[in-house]
């Protein structure tokens, strides 16, 4: 089990990681859309998808999908952006 804390020094130590979880708190979206949203290269999207999926602040709605994937924030990862909010 993965501690809060450790969730949130792990959020904040990427821009990459705060600013996918700070995108999908407004719908979910699949890794093509989050790479235009944000201007950052699929790879890095694909890496900080994985990185937060193991972190279980995001999850994967259609996980059988190859292509077309939908992410969106789980109530943990809500609960950590709050947290990241009010600092």
């Amino acid at each position: 089990m993965v501690k809060k804390w450790d969730i949130f020094g792990n959020i904040i130590s990427s821009a990459y990681r705060k600013r996918v979880l700070i995108a999908l708190e407004e719908k979910p979206k699949t890794p093509s859309m989050l790479e235009k949203e944000l201007n950052i290269k699929i790879a890095h999207i694909s890496r900080t998808l994985t990185e937060l999926e193991g972190l279980k602040v995001i999850s994967c709605l259609t996980p059988r999908l190859r292509k077309g994937r939908m992410y969106f924030i789980t109530k943990l990862g809500k609960n950590a952006m709050k947290e990241i909010n009010e600092r």
